[in-house]
């Protein structure tokens, strides 16, 4: 299965970095299990990934949680929390 990945604001300065097309193994169903698949290639994906870092995600542009599942070919983004003022 592959997805298309985006990052975006300080994710990408993070990981050098605006986005990726990526072959996915068989256990990743769901974003949670993309997070965590992201987050084993360990340095600078570990550092701005990691679990209990405030992060939204959307797929195909609908924002979605850590439980929505994905398929191939869905496009996937990380970014962080947005304020206004």
């Amino acid at each position: 299965m592959s997805a298309r990945l985006l990052f975006f604001a300080s994710l990408r300065e993070q990981l050098g970095s605006s986005g990726e097309t990526l072959e996915l193994p068989d256990g990743v169903r769901d974003v949670k299990g993309l997070r965590a698949f992201l987050v084993a290639r360990g340095g600078q994906w570990q550092a701005a990934l990691a679990d209990g870092r405030s992060l939204r995600v959307a797929v195909n542009q609908d924002l979605a949680t850590w439980v929505t599942a994905i398929k191939d070919g869905d496009e996937i983004a990380f970014f962080p929390p947005v304020t206004g003022g």
